[in-house]
C-alpha cells in the first residue's frame, strides 16, 4: 500500500503560518499566490499543505490534524528551541503557542501547539496498547488534576478547567501533597494567562516555585517543572 493521508489547513494569510513552520524546522516545498494562496510546508515525514481565506478567523478555528511519533521528547525540545529563538520567548497564549508535554489518560505522550492561523496540532507518542481513557482516580485531588487536565487540554474548556482546579484548593478538610498540588498551581496558572488573567496566573506560579520537593518528587514531575519554568519566563 503506498497511500499517504495530508491534511490541508486554512488560514488568513500564508506568510505568517510559514515563518511559524520555519522556525520548528520544517521546509516550505511549494508556495502560490495565484490563483489561490497555497502552500506545502516540510519536515521528515510530516508534510502540511495550506490555503488562504481572506475572511478567516484563525481565534474561531476548529481545524486539527495528528502527528504521531516515535520521539515526542525529541520533538518537543526542537521546537521550542525554534520558538525561543523565533520570537523572543516561548509562546504559551494566544496564536501561536504551545502546550505542556504530559503524559495523557489514553495511553499518549503528547503536548498540543497551534500556529498563527488557529489549527492546532496533536504531537503524540503512543504509550500503550489501549487507546481510552483511563477511569478518573477517586483520590480527591488526583481526580480534579485529571478532570481539569482534560477540559484544558483535550476541550479547551478554560474555564472549566479552572472552577475544578479553584475548587479543589479551597476544601478545607483535604489537603494535596506536594507534587499534587504542584500540578495543580501550574495547570492553573497555565489557563490563568490563556484566560489573560495575569493576576491570578502570577500568583499562582509564585506560589508553585515556593513548593519544596524532595529529589525523586522533582524526578516524577519534571514535565511539570519544566511548564513552570517556561510560564515564568
Amino acid at each position: 500500500m503506498s497511500e499517504k493521508t495530508i491534511p490541508i489547513l486554512p488560514c488568513r494569510t500564508l506568510q505568517p503560518v510559514l515563518d511559524f513552520y520555519r522556525a520548528l524546522g520544517f521546509e516550505v516545498t511549494f508556495q502560490q499566490k495565484s490563483p489561490n494562496p497555497y502552500a506545502v510546508v516540510e519536515r521528515g515525514g510530516i508534510q502540511l499543505q495550506f490555503f488562504g481565506m481572506k475572511h478567516y478567523d484563525p481565534a474561531g478555528s476548529f481545524s486539527t490534524c495528528y502527528v504521531r511519533t516515535h520521539d515526542v521528547d525529541g520533538l518537543y525540545e526542537a521546537f521550542r528551541t525554534g520558538l525561543k529563538a523565533a520570537y523572543g520567548r516561548l509562546p504559551t497564549r494566544g496564536l501561536p503557542r504551545i502546550g505542556p508535554l504530559k503524559d495523557t489518560t489514553y495511553g499518549t505522550r503528547q503536548f498540543l501547539m497551534s500556529d498563527p492561523g488557529g489549527n492546532c496540532l496533536r504531537i503524540g507518542q503512543q504509550t500503550s496498547e489501549d487507546p481510552h481513557h483511563r477511569p478518573a482516580p477517586r483520590e480527591t485531588f488526583a481526580r480534579a488534576l485529571h478532570h481539569a487536565s482534560l477540559f484544558a487540554d483535550s476541550k479547551e474548556d478554560l474555564a472549566r478547567a479552572a472552577k475544578i482546579i479553584d475548587r479543589a484548593l479551597t476544601l478545607e478538610d483535604e489537603r494535596p501533597t506536594p507534587v499534587q498540588l504542584l500540578q495543580l498551581l501550574i495547570l492553573r496558572a497555565d489557563t490563568a494567562r490563556r484566560l489573560g488573567d495575569e493576576e491570578i496566573a502570577a500568583s499562582a506560579l509564585r506560589e508553585a516555585a515556593a513548593i519544596r520537593l524532595t529529589t525523586e518528587e522533582r524526578h516524577s514531575v519534571r514535565d511539570d517543572l519544566m511548564r513552570l519554568e517556561e510560564l515564568r519566563a
